[in-house]
């Protein structure tokens, strides 16, 4: 039985999901291994009672905390805060490495994994050097959830491991770090939950009905994470303008007052309300577009499930999604703007027939497989002698 060690921490949820969707693929195709998830947050804790990994390095409260509150909020102009949070973060561990390597090597050599795959950022230098001294010949993996890096010491460090990257940048971005051919792997994309590959049989236009939507108009689905922004109230109000030429599903995550605010306010526009659900891929199924934040799981899970994309990209936009908003533009799959003040102009442009068409058939031609590729990419690596 091979030991798989899928390390993540509660940032965004991005990484939690990319660990948990590869175990679940894990379990299916490879009986002979064992994936273990391994939230680096909860390392040290019983060893050290009230200690953790972001206890040494930023305090009591987390980068995620902190990003979700703001998002909550719709505190959005705070965002250039984060590349000072990055730095403190950067900094904090380095300054602690001694301590942060010697709790991951003793987790190791507990634990005893046979391969070692990292879902985060900032860590990899600690996780790959810990390795070392506890387990020298257990291969060492980065899967990037970002569509690419931003350095310095974010996701690709100068050291011998094995990427693998969702994007040509990425690769790119490996091969300017002296990384061999040979330890990076492309795949298709980013890694999404599998249930987005599973197929859905429910018939559109009914749904639509029980759903007290209208079975023939351009519907939109706003998302904006699992605790929702008060700019979906904002987006709301000014996609009104459309009366019934348009409807929209509204998913506002653990958010109850969001949630409240826009039953509350719904005017002649048909729309349908709901709180955080595992059924993202049903309620996309129902869409025709998707309206949201650059961030790469949503716009990834979007684009997999063939939705025209309409994101914000502007000076406010967090540095690792950035490539996000070039990504799409490039591709030719949705429309970046660069305040959802402008949303409206956005919508009537996306639903034009011959420009709703366009962005459909570039987003034909991608076929994200990658949480299937990359389990095979793991099978591989482990056949490579060390």
């Amino acid at each position: 039985m091979k030991r798989i060690d899928l390390i993540f921490y509660d940032a965004g949820g991005g990484h939690r999901s990319t660990a948990t969707a590869l175990s679940q693929v894990i379990e299916k195709q490879q009986p002979n291994w064992q994936p273990r998830l391994v939230n680096i947050e909860k390392i040290g804790t019983i060893e050290r009672t009230n200690t953790n990994i972001f206890d040494i390095i930023i305090g009591r409260l987390t980068g995620s905390e902190i990003y979700n509150l703001i998002l909550k909020k719709g505190w959005t102009f705070l965002f250039p805060l984060f590349p000072l949070l990055r730095t403190l973060t950067k900094s904090n561990i380095r300054q602690n490495s001694s301590e942060l390597i010697a709790m991951f090597e003793s987790h190791w050599r507990k634990n005893q994994p046979d391969l070692v795959v990292s879902c985060i950022p900032f860590f990899n230098q600690i996780l790959r050097e810990s390795l070392q001294k506890a387990r020298p010949t257990t291969p060492f993996v980065t899967i990037l959830t970002d569509f690419a890096d931003s350095p310095p010491h974010y996701w690709i460090e100068p050291q011998e491991q094995f990427l693998i990257c969702p994007t040509e940048q990425a690769v790119e971005q490996a091969r300017t770090f002296g990384y061999q051919e040979k330890r990076i792997f492309r795949t298709s994309g980013l890694v999404i939950n599998p249930r987005f590959y599973d197929p859905i049989t429910v018939d559109r236009r009914s749904e639509r009905q029980r759903l007290d939507l209208d079975p023939d108009l351009p519907t939109g689905l706003v998302l904006f994470g699992g605790y929702g922004s008060k700019v979906i109230l904002e987006i709301a109000k000014r996609l009104e303008c459309f009366q019934d030429k348009l409807q929209l599903i509204f998913i506002c995550g653990r958010n109850e007052e969001l949630v409240s605010a826009l039953r509350q306010s719904q005017g002649f526009q048909k729309r349908f309300v709901t709180t955080f659900t595992e059924d993202i891929a049903y309620y996309m199924h129902l869409a025709d577009f998707f309206i949201g934040k650059p961030g790469p799981g949503s716009l990834s899970e979007a684009m997999a499930m063939k939705l025209p994309v309409i994101t914000e990209g502007n000076a406010l936009t967090m540095i690792q999604e950035k490539y996000c908003c070039e990504w799409i533009t490039d591709k030719q799959v949705g429309i970046v703007i660069s305040n959802f003040h402008n949303i409206e102009r956005a919508v009537e442009k996306l639903i034009q027939p011959e420009n709703y068409s366009h962005y459909r058939a570039n987003l034909n031609t991608l076929n994200n497989r990658a949480v299937f590729e990359t389990v095979n990419i793991l099978e591989n690596i482990l056949k490579i002698p060390i």
